[in-house]
């Protein structure tokens, strides 16, 4: 895996996309801190992006599944460069609809970027090492979202927010360089599979997702992390207030990216000795009880036990269940499946961030993170005994 030059750059690519990803939001983060009062104002704005990206997301799909990967990424590269541009307008004039174009220009490159990105990775790795190579990537992504924070909150307190800005651009600018070195037969790959039927519709992924109990299982799982991923940047502004320290930001962030790669490297270390059913329920647990933790926001010490416990939940839970999907979902519908999931994990963020805003607001973080941290731990046991009873029933069944 390691002399396979499509694999470096794939890695190489996502940790520069990542890293101009988090330069530029925490370039937004305080360009909404220093002009918008309301958390919940905020969310709204942040989650306008997240909307047409949903709505690109079929299109995405049928396009990554008939047409190249590379291509696809390379569209993706073209209108993210055009996304900073928006950004730098939005800080020369001031004007918070300049920023609200750059969010959703940013959200729809995701909308092609992403799904093409974890449908390549099966086409240039063995399915022995999709598991290694999911957590790899993470892990570059999450080193990458450390450096990039690190970078843009000291970038921040020396240099123009416009510089922050200057610097996700030539980011960008490189990752769409990167992509033209990429070499896959796709052609090959999906030979081995059943042909493609000329016209593709997103629907047929719905049926796969259902006839796979540990696919579904997995795509239901993922709403628990989404209660804390989809408003966490509202609440590390809160907790940053509530603290009344700007320094604390870097310490969440930093302590929820290193305990993310610990957890990967866990998850890797006892592939085979644990199922993927346990280390899913397990994880989705300790992100509830993370968030319970944040109950005691006011603390530095909880705070970051907090984001350390979240961080290495998230990084167990993730690569498990990206490797579920490329093993048990044929490659032929790989694009729309990877869009389907981007577009649920959309619409979920959309959701956990408008509540969040809205509770922030109205509540306070503690009393927040008591109902989210609750509803968490309902959803794991719920999900639990359902695939409990599933189990249960087909037992019964093969047995008759």
């Amino acid at each position: 895996m390691w002399r396979n030059k499509n694999i470096w750059i794939l890695l190489t690519g996502d940790f520069t996309a990542e890293l101009g990803l988090w330069l530029g939001l925490i370039g937004d983060l305080e360009f909404m801190q220093d002009t918008i009062p309301s958390d919940f104002l905020k969310s709204i704005i942040m989650a306008l992006g997240l909307l047409v990206g949903f709505v690109f997301g079929p299109f995405a799909g049928r396009l990554t599944d008939r047409t190249s990967k590379k291509k696809v990424m390379q569209i993706a590269g073209v209108i993210r460069i055009i996304s900073v541009l928006y950004m730098l307008m939005a800080i020369l004039t001031g004007s918070l609809w300049w920023m609200v174009l750059f969010l959703v220009l940013l959200q729809i490159s995701a909308a092609f970027y992403f799904p093409a990105l974890q449908a390549s990775l099966p086409l240039v790795a063995d399915e022995k090492d999709l598991l290694q190579l999911n957590a790899l990537i993470m892990n570059v992504s999450t080193l990458s979202r450390i450096i990039g924070a690190a970078l843009g909150g000291f970038l921040l307190v020396i240099l123009p927010l416009s510089f922050i800005y200057i610097g996700s651009l030539i980011a960008y600018i490189g990752l769409f360089i990167l992509t033209f070195f990429l070499e896959m037969d796709e052609n090959n790959r999906m030979s081995v599979t059943r042909p493609l039927k000329k016209e593709q519709s997103f629907k047929e992924v719905f049926p796969i997702i259902q006839n796979v109990p540990i696919v579904f299982i997995a795509v239901l799982m993922t709403f628990v992390p989404a209660l804390f991923f989809g408003g966490v940047n509202l609440m590390v502004i809160n907790i940053s207030e509530i603290q009344d320290s700007t320094a604390i930001k870097g310490w969440v962030y930093a302590a929820e990216g290193i305990s993310f790669m610990l957890g990967a490297l866990f998850i890797k270390k006892i592939n085979n000795q644990v199922s993927p059913y346990v280390v899913l329920f397990g994880s989705s647990f300790m992100i509830g009880l993370s968030q319970l933790l944040l109950y005691f926001a006011n603390s530095p010490i909880w705070t970051v036990l907090a984001f350390l416990l979240f961080g290495f939940s998230v990084g167990s839970f993730f690569p498990t269940a990206a490797t579920i999907y490329q093993t048990q979902v044929p490659k032929e519908y790989h694009g729309r499946f990877f869009s389907f999931q981007n577009m649920l994990d959309r619409v979920s963020y959309q959701i956990v961030l408008l509540l969040t805003g809205f509770l922030l607001d109205i509540m306070g973080l503690p009393l927040m993170s008591i109902i989210f941290g609750s509803l968490s731990i309902i959803m794991t046991v719920t999900f639990y005994v359902r695939n409990k009873m599933v189990i249960l029933v087909e037992r019964k069944t093969s047995l008759l």
